[in-house]
């Protein structure tokens, strides 16, 4: 076993660059897997097997720092041009100033907070101002999986969504100026250096961005691209802008992709949702690879050696500088408390700040260098400041390669502790649900209103959907949740609020409408969480292969035995109603079945507050659950509701 063991890390340490990067990639999607299963924040998994990996194989070996830091750049342009793309202008259409506060000032607070904090624990003041630039910075990687996770109400969700891919680029080009600031030195001509920096890295994002979508959209909408070709056109162009942009004005790439992503995805006649889905699938796979090979470039004994400074680092980030530059950067806006407690507790930090932070202490380094070089090659004065400026460059990079695994242990730490404590706030500030057991029922059926009114009583949160306003008469008198919408409509996709829902379950008397509504809140429910009632011709069996929609395009199926919309409508004709039984070691299920014969149509399961949709082949326990099911009007399991 030991020769074994010896053999494999001979092997590891010789990897070459195409098993190295398969590895990661390998492992980095079995942490995302193994992070959903547990429902913790996958970026601990990376982060910890990053750890792990890079004390047997080093990522700088296996690649080298040049390919290594060239990928970086790519990936994480890429990953903030695939947020960008969901941005909707739409959504904070009551949020302007907010929004305007959340890009501005309080980033400009934060990074104050930050670097008096930075200082006061032994930096100095040139890498506190560039730790400080760092940090302002959350991120969609981390922001995203929690607002997927949490699905808050809309106006949370897009507060931090926007101020997560926006002041990513922003926190980046601040911490270039800082960098670039430090080398100019005091100057007398810093400042309108910098001043100028800053316009002409705005100018080129600009112009590149706007542009360039610009140009795409026109190509799009005149059916010049395939569109088996736009994701790889529409990727291939934001990976040019970002490196057109960055060898125009360094660092302004990240901000040319997100102009780009926002102007992209706001044009009305732009359909790109299989982009947007290419895109998706692509920076899930870069975030895993990116977190596990930056992660592989820190020493344990340095995170440790840091540990002490981080703690105290964390506390100060989490209980003084998000809350007060929420708090006074907010002021005076239309974001009720509850809203600006929640965005309080809620800054982990990402892939920008890891990725930004390694880079910075090469940058001092080469600095340091060529300002080396340049003092053998003077002399006199001259020659004995840039020695001393050359000393002091030494020191700021001994310094920023200490911020290194400082700013790792912050993505830690404040991935652990918004992520797993941030759902029980929003829950208690009545703005999320932590464990979303909900149902959205589409369609206004006088079943739909009995088997709401049955989950109701349940303490499950539930929602009718119809076009039709008259439809919605029975849920009203009821006293449920109704939206009148058409579940095809661009308010139900993109506007409905869903705080508290898990299923959906598709059950108007239209097949077509059923499928597609199923197929569209997929992409927000998921896939196994949304159902759809049995197609008539596939009840009555006389579809046929050439006639029966292909299983693909239609969802799930609910409830057992499966019933169609006329077949239920009926049974309520007949004097069918839903009741609650709670299967008990004296009522079993098997007692249930006895007694009911094979009318009964069982719909939902309840256990320990967890609703499941039965379906035809679930496998309902015959104890410890409660069963919720259409029940004729003589079976005398209706006699025992709870």
């Amino acid at each position: 076993m030991e020769h074994l063991w010896e053999s494999l890390l001979t092997a590891l340490a010789g990897m070459d660059p195409a098993g190295y990067l398969a590895l990661v990639a390998v492992v980095a999607a079995l942490c995302q897997w193994a992070a959903w299963q547990l429902r913790v924040p996958s970026i601990l998994l990376l982060l910890v097997v990053g750890f792990g990996l890079g004390r047997l194989v080093s990522p700088d070996a296996a690649l080298g720092r040049d390919v290594l830091f060239g990928a970086v750049t790519l990936s994480v342009g890429i990953i903030l041009f695939e947020g960008s793309l969901s941005l909707r202008l739409r959504d904070v259409r009551d949020l302007g100033r907010p929004v305007l506060r959340l890009f501005s000032i309080t980033p400009l607070i934060a990074w104050v907070l930050i670097t008096v904090t930075a200082w006061l624990l032994g930096f100095s003041l040139e890498v506190a101002l560039l730790v400080g630039a760092i940090l302002i910075v959350t991120g969609p990687t981390v922001i995203g999986p929690i607002l997927r996770m949490l699905r808050p109400t809309r106006r949370v969700a897009a507060l931090l969504k926007w101020e997560g891919i926006v002041v990513d680029p922003i926190g980046a080009i601040l911490a270039v100026l800082v960098f670039q600031g430090v080398l100019l030195g005091r100057s007398g001509d810093a400042l309108p250096q910098l001043v100028g920096s800053l316009l002409l890295t705005i100018g080129v994002a600009a112009v590149l961005g706007l542009g360039l979508g610009w140009l795409l959209e026109q190509l799009v909408r005149r059916h010049l691209v395939p569109d088996f070709l736009h994701g790889v056109v529409v990727l291939s162009v934001a990976i040019g802008s970002l490196v057109l942009s960055n060898s125009i004005q360094s660092e302004s790439g990240l901000l040319t992709v997100t102009v780009l992503g926002i102007y992209l995805g706001n044009r009305p006649e732009l359909h790109l949702r299989h982009v947007q889905e290419f895109s998706e699938h692509l920076q899930v796979l870069l975030v895993g690879v990116l977190f596990v090979m930056l992660a592989g470039r820190i020493a344990p004994e340095a995170v440790a050696a840091i540990a002490p400074r981080g703690i105290v680092f964390v506390l100060v980030l989490v209980v003084l500088v998000r809350p007060a530059s929420i708090l006074l950067g907010l002021l005076g806006t239309p974001v009720t408390r509850q809203e600006r407690t929640l965005l309080s507790f809620m800054a982990p930090r990402g892939i920008v700040a890891a990725a930004v932070t390694s880079i910075f202490g090469l940058e001092f380094m080469h600095a340091a260098e060529s300002t080396a070089e340049a003092a053998a090659g003077a002399s006199g004065e001259e020659a004995a400041a840039l020695q001393r400026r050359a000393q002091n460059l030494m020191e700021l990079a001994a310094q920023a390669e200490e911020l290194v695994p400082l700013v790792f242990f912050v993505i830690v730490c404040t991935v652990a502790i918004y992520g797993l404590g941030v759902g029980r706030l929003a829950e208690k500030l009545g703005l999320a649900t932590a464990s979303p057991q909900g149902v959205v029922f589409v369609g206004g059926s006088p079943w739909m209103v009995e088997a709401a009114k049955a989950l109701d009583a349940a303490d499950v949160t539930t929602t009718l959907v119809a076009r039709d306003y008259t439809k919605l008469a029975g849920a009203r008198r009821a006293g449920l949740r109704s939206v009148t919408a058409n579940i095809l409509s661009d308010y139900a996709a993109k506007d409905m609020e869903l705080p508290g829902i898990k299923s959906l379950i598709a059950g108007t008397p239209e097949d077509e409408v059923n499928a597609t509504a199923a197929r569209e809140f997929a992409h927000v429910l998921g896939r196994a969480n949304v159902y759809q009632l049995p197609r008539s011709d596939a009840e009555t069996g006389a579809g046929s292969p050439r006639t029966q929609t292909a299983s693909h395009l239609s969802a799930r199926t609910c409830f057992h035995p499966a019933r169609t919309h006329d077949q239920l409508r009926q049974l309520i004709e007949d004097g069918y109603t839903v009741k609650r039984t709670k299967l008990t070691e004296e009522f079993t299920l098997e007692q249930f079945r006895e007694r009911r014969g094979d009318d009964a149509v069982l719909m939902f399961t309840i256990a320990d507050g967890d609703v499941t949709v039965v379906t035809p082949e679930a496998k309902i326990p015959s104890v410890g659950v409660t069963l919720v099911a259409l029940v004729p009007p003589e079976d005398p399991g209706a006699a025992r509701p709870r």
